[in-house]
């Protein structure tokens, strides 16, 4: 299984047109993130983990050539607006792309993305199968899904353990229900927004702690806001167990 981090950042952590902080202005590639996804190549299936508003660009970028499904953690902008790109994978591989997502979100996607489920269908629209996501695990072709539920605030959301890699992003708080299911995990990916207290992420520290309990051989931090400050710098503060993702980054597992 390969892991291709597509994108590691936040709205907050994006450059921006005429910021001057040292993030924005930095030259190291690493930290210029786009929004948080991440494409997971099995034996015989390619899947992403969200589509937010990169989403065309960060596929090009990684030369994603094959499109099967597309896992959502929740209904944030960040994190679905880019649903409507999946449709020159539909054209040029002839197939409709697997959509799993709880109750919840495909309310969220069915709003947000009206034309997609409309009665009325024209040529071109995004083809999709969408699926309902239960608790349960769940197979796309030899690979088996474990989702389980994270709290972004109020807000239960979903993160995913497939075989050995876990990935969790927009978490403060995980039960020991959850904890549970992804214990053994050997590559472990986490967000850590900033160092300052914020009330729906976990902070720079509450990550590392995190990190430590769930005792993955490897943890990578994503959703990386630019206020975490510069990758080489923050890279320095960590354990050896423990890495900042940049967009681009391959893991193998």
């Amino acid at each position: 299984m390969k892991i291709t981090f597509l994108g590691t950042g936040t709205s907050q952590g994006i450059p921006v047109i005429g910021c001057k902080c040292v993030v924005c202005q930095s030259t190291n590639k690493k930290d210029k993130r786009l929004r948080v996804s991440v494409w997971v190549k099995t034996a015989d299936k390619s899947i992403v983990i969200d589509s937010g508003p990169d989403f065309r660009y960060q596929m090009l970028r990684a030369g994603v050539e094959d499109l099967d499904a597309i896992l959502y953690t929740h209904e944030h902008k960040d994190h679905v607006a880019g649903l409507d790109d999946i449709r020159p994978y539909n054209y040029i591989l002839k197939k409709r792309i697997d959509i799993f997502a709880t109750e919840r979100v495909q309310e969220a996607l069915k709003r947000e993305f009206q034309y997609i489920f409309s009665d009325v269908k024209y040529h071109g629209l995004p083809q999709i199968n969408l699926h309902t996501i239960t608790g349960e695990s769940f197979d796309i072709g030899e690979t088996a899904i474990i989702p389980f539920e994270v709290m972004h605030y109020k807000l239960p959301i979903l993160g995913y353990r497939i075989g050995d890699f876990t990935y969790i992003t927009d978490a403060k708080t995980i039960s020991d229900e959850s904890l549970e299911k992804i214990k053994g995990t050997k590559v472990l990916v986490l967000n850590a927004l900033q160092k300052e207290d914020h009330i729906s992420h976990l902070t720079f520290s509450e990550a590392i702690e995190m990190a430590d309990k769930i005792g993955a051989d490897m943890t990578y931090f994503t959703h990386i806001s630019h206020n975490l400050g510069l990758h080489e710098e923050v890279s320095k503060e960590l354990p050896a167990h423990i890495k900042l993702a940049y967009d681009g980054l391959t893991i193998e597992l």
